[in-house]
């Protein structure tokens, strides 16, 4: 059950495309390089980071920029209305407070891994790391701009460090994070005073902090029964392809008896059939509408054992036959 891909909160996509189109770019053809159409992303639907690489390459072909995550990153506003957020200021302490956040920084993301250490005088929130320089140059603008607003612009990094040797100017990396950036650093972080962990929170409050509190655990517990859900949806995708897609291999598949199995779904509100159900029409909908896959392909890996079966089914969930609606998605899109 280890194997979660990373991903980052719904806002931080959302922002991004905000950003984009302030800044005049050509958000359809960057969007769409992730199979994503030309419109505000759901704030609410978590995303899978591995698609960075493309999205950013994207961005930066687009936009002619080899500083683009930089530059997005600079346009971006600060991180609001977030559990984290609430979290920090109820805490006592700024250095309270940032403990609590990279407790629940899966919240934000899990694409990077915080850690905070003090040296001396210095303290270093370390984890800015990331194969994905744009990515990572964006997203410390978020990092430092959440840290920044928390504190009453009291945070101010003594620099900034990365692990990529190459990246963009000492003058752009200043007007953009207001602190110096070492590059090519043995490890990616933010180094600040120590002395700004003490500092005493303004909105401190006991009981909105314990409310605060209860509320990122829940979130955090809503975390983990998506990853056991996308968990099982993946191990279903082998057990279609073999043709024993029931209750009792799925359970063989994750080390659980079937009654277990079957009571955990419950509690997550959910069905193996249900479960069933959405991930072969997902995926029906993704090869139609993305691949050229021929029908009878598409029937083996979603698991219908014959043509009828699958149109009805299709039928009942989209009002479309395969045919048609494949028709439509890719006249839509003619790249896909």
């Amino acid at each position: 059950m280890s194997n979660i891909p990373a991903s980052d909160n719904g806002t931080f996509l959302w922002m991004t495309y905000q950003a984009m189109s302030k800044a005049g770019l050509d958000c359809a053809a960057i969007f769409a390089s992730v199979g994503m159409p030309d419109e505000p992303p759901d704030r609410s639907q978590r995303r899978i980071n591995s698609p960075q690489q493309r999205f950013w390459d994207a961005a930066e072909m687009v936009s002619g920029d080899p500083d683009i995550g930089l530059r997005i990153g600079g346009m971006l506003p600060a991180w609001r209305g977030q559990v984290l957020e609430y979290l920090f200021l109820s805490s006592p302490t700024f250095g309270e407070g940032l403990e609590r956040a990279l407790r629940y920084s899966r919240l934000m993301t899990d694409a990077m891994q915080f850690q905070l250490r003090v040296e001396g005088e210095r303290a270093i929130l370390s984890g800015l790391s990331h194969p994905v320089r744009h990515y990572l140059e964006c997203a410390t603008c978020i990092v430092l701009r959440f840290l920044r607003h928390v504190s009453e612009a009291d945070f101010q990094p003594q620099h900034i460090q990365f692990e990529h040797a190459e990246g963009a100017s000492g003058t752009l990396y200043e007007s953009v994070y207001r602190c110096p950036v070492v590059l090519g650093a043995e490890e990616g972080a933010l180094v600040f005073p120590a002395a700004l962990l003490d500092r005493a929170s303004p909105a401190a409050e006991p009981e909105l902090l314990a409310v605060h509190e209860k509320l990122a655990l829940q979130k955090m517990a809503d975390l983990a029964r998506q990853d056991f859900l996308l968990t099982l949806e993946r191990e279903l995708g082998s057990l279609l392809e073999q043709g024993d897609a029931s209750l009792d291999a799925l359970a063989a598949r994750v080390g659980r008896k079937p009654r277990a199995l079957r009571a955990e779904l419950e509690e997550a509100g959910t069905s193996f059939k249900q479960l069933l159900a959405g991930y072969r029409e997902r995926l029906s909908r993704r090869l139609l509408a993305r691949t050229q896959e021929p029908i009878d392909q598409i029937l083996y890996l979603t698991g219908f054992s014959e043509p009828a079966a699958f149109t009805r089914a299709f039928k009942r969930w989209t009002g479309e036959t395969p045919s048609a609606y494949r028709k439509r998605k890719q006249s839509e899109n003619p790249d896909s």
